[in-house]
Order: structure tokens, then C-alpha cells, then sequence
């Protein structure tokens, strides 16, 4: 099976790509995704359960991330899921990341000097 080319899943929906840096730093649960997210935009970008739980499920479908079938500690809460990034993943993060690089770089040539 050949797996399909980063590039071809971008642009990324805002709410997948903080998801995905989200993962970047480790496996977490749901509520700390949510939370990495909020805390890496400056609070800018707040997700709720809705929108965090659907982004997860839409990951997870197109093999971005994975759930985990084992629990970090014994004395966890039962009801948490665990997810982390798949190789795929991280090589889609990785390329939406240079995509957007590149927009900056351009809009900051192209203001009015001072503005950049």
C-alpha cells in the first residue's frame, strides 16, 4: 500500500493543524490537546468539546493520528482517550507548517516597509 503524499491533504482546516502541533510534543489525551491548543495560539484559538472530539475522529479517519489501545498509568482516568501522531502525521504537520512559512514570507516582502 503506498501511503498518499503529505501535500495532498493541505490546506489543513485550521482546528487540524493545532490539533496536529498539538501532538508534536507527545501523546496526550483529549481536555490536554484542547488545552496545548489554547496555550500554543495565546488563547486566540478555543475549541470546544465539539469541535476538538470531531477534529480528533476526522484525524484518526484519515490516518493522521492514532488512538492508543494502552493507558500511560494505572491510576488514569478510564474515561480519557489517548492519541498521538503517525508517521503520516507528522510528515503532513511538518508540510503544512513549510506552506505557511512561505505565505508569511511572502505577505512580510511584499507590505509597505514598517508593516512587516
Amino acid at each position: 500500500m503506498t501511503l498518499p503524499e503529505p501535500s495532498s491533504f493541505l490546506p489543513l482546516p485550521q482546528a487540524q493543524f493545532h490539533v496536529l502541533v498539538a501532538l508534536t510534543d507527545g501523546e496526550s489525551h483529549g481536555y490536554a490537546i484542547m488545552q496545548a491548543v489554547e496555550d500554543s495560539s495565546n488563547r486566540i484559538v478555543q475549541m470546544g468539546p465539539g469541535t476538538l472530539y470531531g477534529t480528533l475522529k476526522r484525524l484518526v479517519d484519515q490516518g493522521l493520528i492514532e488512538e492508543l489501545a494502552r493507558r500511560p498509568a494505572a491510576d488514569d482516568d478510564q474515561r480519557r482517550r489517548y492519541y498521538r501522531l503517525t508517521g503520516l502525521g507528522e510528515r503532513v504537520c511538518a508540510a503544512e507548517a513549510d506552506r505557511l512559512a512561505g505565505l508569511v514570507r511572502t505577505t512580510r516582502a511584499n507590505l509597505r516597509p514598517g508593516l512587516a
